[in-house]
């Protein structure tokens, strides 16, 4: 099992697959922002580790299908299990004044994912400027890259 050091990518393109079902290599490189060839190698490197399976799609052969495998499946849900478990010593650190003032912002954050133009059950990620698609994702305004 190769999560110990798995990237960010990595462990997010599995999280889609895991949480969301099965995507074309397409669609997975459309909700993660990256282009064809980048998700193309983000796949197979989760392949190599048996963390996903593609298989042809089949209504149309050309088409690539990832899907995660029950040891992707395991992987997931156990990285979810520790981070769970470390924000939950985190709280425990919080007074009953400091997890009131929590408790009620994220009452506030879910009204507002409620309202028109809120967020729907899947994640959105915001749109990358017109320069990342341009192909200067490493190319920060006043940083390095």
């Amino acid at each position: 099992m190769a999560a110990p050091g798995m990237s960010p990518a990595r462990f997010s393109v599995l999280s889609v697959l895991v949480f969301g079902g099965a995507r074309t290599l397409g669609e997975l490189a459309r909700v993660e922002q990256v282009r064809p060839p980048t998700m193309t190698k983000l796949v197979r490197g989760l392949e190599r580790d048996g963390l996903v399976r593609c298989a042809a799609d089949a209504r149309d052969g050309r088409v690539v299908r990832v899907e995660a495998t029950a040891t992707g499946t395991r992987v997931m849900h156990e990285g979810r299990r520790l981070r769970v478990e470390a924000f939950a010593r985190l709280l425990e650190a919080l007074d009953e004044r400091e997890l009131s003032t929590l408790a009620a912002a994220a009452r506030r954050l879910g009204e507002l994912r409620r309202l028109p133009g809120g967020r729907g059950p899947e994640p959105q990620r915001p749109t990358p400027p017109a320069d990342y698609a341009a192909g200067r994702r490493g190319k920060r305004v006043g940083g390095t890259s």
